[in-house]
């Protein structure tokens, strides 16, 4: 009877825990999944093909769209991946390889403090850096600042993605003759290449959302641009001024440009979750090793 008692107790306990567990789940998605419902159903019945293609309307004139905004947006992210991904993986492959020293340690707390500094002291810092001294806003300044706030995340992912490969996997190549840098590149590297991309996928969606770096650096155009010199349109920025503005057919198109924005940087989440799976680290690292070793051999 004693025995029983004990085993209901713990199953109790169990339906307890899965309950706290699922309830605190709920918790956390329910907001996610409010907003997306709020965005969509204010902004959904004024996207169009019109939307995608066409540019913004004068006031007063029904249609139009923010096809300058949309492009805007690929491009300043675009720059800001050009500036970020290589120094990003560059300081991430030596934390993750070399990073022992006092150097290292600085160079840690660095980007543990840049993660954390607001994005619209980012867009200030830039405003300061590139804006003043050529006194003009440009589309150069906008992917500066947010290169900016990429590159701690891709320096974080890369670095933590490359610790997960075991030491033993390195100790082999290195027992094989292979140089340090053959190790680091064909093996450690291209082994870990699907959790890197993950990285910066994340940093790309990340920065493809922010506004106040874009409202000091490359504040806002109402043409189609693609000057690094000029003021260009994002569509962080035109979400933003169509929604504080007065007119009603602007803050549809607000609405609008919501919901285009969540699919991008939802879209861009779930194809960084999606790398993940499909990759499989160390069969191809396995593989990696005995090709260089054999390469390694003939040479000698």
């Amino acid at each position: 009877m004693k025995k029983y008692y004990y085993y209901l107790l713990r199953k109790l306990k169990n339906i307890i825990f899965h309950l706290a567990l699922y309830t605190c789940a709920t918790i956390v998605l329910l907001p996610l999944f409010l907003i997306i419902k709020y965005v969509m159903t204010k902004g959904i019945s004024s996207i169009n093909w019109n939307f995608f293609v066409q540019m913004p309307k004068p006031v007063g004139e029904i249609g139009g769209g923010m096809a300058h905004a949309i492009a805007g947006t690929i491009y300043m992210v675009t720059v800001a991946g050009l500036i970020a991904i290589p120094v990003g993986l560059t300081c991430g492959i030596y934390l993750a390889e070399y990073g022992q020293g006092k150097l290292a340690r600085t160079l840690r707390f660095c980007v543990d403090l840049l993660s954390g500094v607001p994005s619209i002291i980012v867009g200030i810092f830039t405003y300061a850096l590139i804006v003043m001294p050529f006194k003009t806003f440009s589309a150069f300044a906008g992917g500066t600042g947010l290169s900016i706030i990429m590159l701690p995340i891709i320096v974080k992912s890369t670095e933590e993605i490359l610790k997960l490969v075991p030491d033993h996997i390195r100790e082999a190549g290195l027992a094989l003759g292979l140089p340090r840098w053959k190790v680091i590149y064909y093996i450690v590297f291209k082994g870990s290449l699907s959790g890197i991309v993950t990285g910066i996928v994340l940093a790309i969606a990340r920065a493809g959302g922010e506004t106040a770096p874009l409202l000091f650096t490359a504040l806002s155009a109402t043409h189609l641009s693609f000057n690094l010199t000029e003021p260009m349109a994002s569509l962080p920025v035109q979400i933003y001024n169509y929604a504080i503005s007065p007119f009603a057919s602007w803050q549809e198109q607000a609405w609008a440009g919501a919901v285009v924005l969540i699919a991008l940087v939802l879209g861009l989440n779930l194809t960084a979750k999606a790398i993940v799976h499909r990759q499989i680290f160390y069969p191809y690292l396995q593989k990696m090793i005995l090709v260089l070793g054999l390469e390694k051999r003939k040479n000698i």
